[in-house]
């Protein structure tokens, strides 16, 4: 985070003992994961495909996150303020300062309007891009996808939002550090930026467009990178939802027109039979010919995936939950130059 956003924090931080009102809340919340998993690969090192963040050791048992956060609302003012830690924040957070890897959220807000539900955040938030989240209990599947792994869990700026009165619309505009970046990468100097357009007609129907203009070089290298996400949530009965998803990334090194490109779909479908149990299936392809996002070990990734995982939730905040995924590459990726990778998780979550 550099000087300028921590000086508006400050800022803002200031002005929230200025607005607060009688109306203020302070909530305190929180989660954890434990997990279970066993790739029959049976890596020798216990690290399941370096292009996974969740739920990353072998045959071990294991924390995935463990999250505790205060949250304060008021009339004008909004903060969050979050720490963790467990193996997503252990491999997701790798490369930043070591300051940094226990942050889960950091941010304060204000109302730029008395009559419109127009605000000014700032600090690391939340991703504004997918579906899926840090937050296990919350996502469909147990597992994150392919997508999901490999785009921006967290960011770090500014974000200016607006929601309408009938809450029908969400925009957002973000001025950001870089694609998933806490502090700037030396010899980066140009900004990122971000876009976010959601329209829920109603609580049956989502639909979203999210993007990210900017670099993961140093500037030097005359780097742009063009993503775009799109994703619609249904529910299509009481019991039944889907979720359908893409992802498209463009890679431009504009010194020599060298352009780069891959992509992902995904769908999802959940199944609630009851309130205690639910299932969910899940498809989805994951293209990167010209390993932009995936490590070069894994040259020319292409891979298919499905998984299928059965949820139950033992009391209201206990969520006990398995899962068996399958992924399938043309070529030989995996250990002992196999084509697939089979994988068996479960884990059970608190979430308070």
């Amino acid at each position: 985070m550099n000087k300028y956003l921590l000086s508006l924090i400050v800022t803002l931080s200031i002005a929230s003992s200025i607005f607060s009102s009688n109306s203020d809340t302070l909530i305190f919340s929180g989660y954890a994961e434990l997990y279970y998993g066993y790739d029959f690969s049976n890596p020798a090192d216990h690290n399941r495909p370096n292009y996974f963040y969740n739920y990353v050791r072998h045959n071990e048992l294991n924390l995935n996150l463990a999250m505790a956060k205060l949250n304060y609302i008021s009339d004008n003012i909004r903060t969050n303020f979050g720490v963790m830690f467990g193996n997503y924040a252990q491999y997701n957070l790798s490369s930043e300062p070591t300051w940094a890897q226990f942050i889960y959220e950091v941010n304060v807000g204000v109302k730029l309007s008395k009559s419109k539900n127009l605000w000014l955040d700032a600090g690391i938030m939340p991703s504004h891009i997918g579906f899926e989240s840090a937050i296990g209990a919350d996502c469909w599947t147990l597992s994150r996808s392919i997508l999901a792994e490999n785009t921006p869990y967290y960011e770090a700026g500014l974000k200016l939002s607006y929601t309408s009165q009938n809450e029908k619309w969400y925009l957002a505009g973000m001025y950001l550090n870089g694609w998933q970046k806490i502090a700037k990468s030396d010899y980066t100097q140009k900004p990122s930026f971000g876009m976010q357009i959601t329209y829920k007609p109603s609580s049956k129907f989502t639909l979203n467009y999210s993007n990210f203009i900017g670099s993961n070089f140093p500037d030097s290298i005359h780097n742009l990178r063009l993503f775009h996400n799109f994703y619609t949530i249904f529910t299509l009965t009481d019991r039944l939802g889907l979720t359908l998803g893409i992802d498209i990334g463009n890679e431009i090194f504009t010194k020599n027109n060298n352009l780069s490109n891959w992509g992902s779909p995904v769908a999802i479908v959940r199944y609630n039979f009851n309130e205690a149990t639910s299932a969910a299936f899940r498809l989805e392809y994951y293209t990167d010919p010209y390993n932009v996002i995936i490590s070069p070990e894994y040259l020319d990734f292409k891979v298919f995936g499905s998984s299928f995982n059965v949820d139950y939730r033992i009391w209201n905040k206990l969520l006990w939950r398995n899962e068996i995924k399958l992924l399938n590459s043309p070529s030989p990726i995996y250990g002992d130059n196999k084509k697939s990778n089979l994988s068996y998780l479960t884990s059970i979550s608190y979430k308070w």
